[in-house]
């Protein structure tokens, strides 16, 4: 007579979270002002803000936008302000840096504003792998959110998962 097989996992409270359900829908941009400098290196006002009154920032509709500069050049705040000032109306949202810093800025919104009473007193499990560009910051700070609540907190999937955190009884 054969045993039959029983699934633990699907029978445990385990509750998995995956940050690819929450990444936000939109398309990415970079914007570079370094093609807005002399030479590629000197911020001059007047040709920068000319520049900035020139540019098209319709095309920034609905994007996450990421504003750095790939040349060495030091650019004053004021610039970077300058710019997010134009995209204000047309972008979701603007940082300064790169495409990382702006993933890591999205997520950081959206789990300091997570509801995580679901996972109260039980094992999760914060799933690993993902297909979309998650920063690791994001895994760090849905750790520290979860883990106020959690009975325990795994990182990984239900069949290879590595232990982070088990509350104290």
């Amino acid at each position: 007579m054969e045993e039959e097989i029983i699934n633990r996992v699907a029978q445990s409270q385990l509750v998995t979270f995956d940050l690819e359900d929450y990444y936000p829908k939109g398309e990415r941009k970079i914007l570079d002002v370094s093609e807005w400098l002399y030479e590629g290196i000197i911020l001059r006002e007047k040709e920068f803000r000319a520049h900035v009154e020139a540019h098209d920032w319709l095309k920034y509709q609905d994007t996450y936008v990421a504003i750095t500069c790939t040349s060495e050049a030091i650019i004053p705040g004021w610039a970077f302000m300058l710019v997010a000032s134009r995209l204000q109306p047309f972008a979701k949202k603007a940082v300064v840096g790169g495409l990382v810093d702006l993933e890591t800025s999205l997520y950081q919104s959206i789990i300091e504003n997570l509801d995580v009473s679901e996972f109260a007193d039980k094992p999760v499990i914060i799933k690993g792998c993902s297909r979309k560009p998650v920063p690791e910051n994001a895994y760090i700070m849905a750790m520290v959110k979860i883990q106020s609540v959690a009975k325990s907190v795994m990182y990984g999937e239900a069949c290879s998962s590595v232990p982070l955190f088990k509350k104290n009884k």
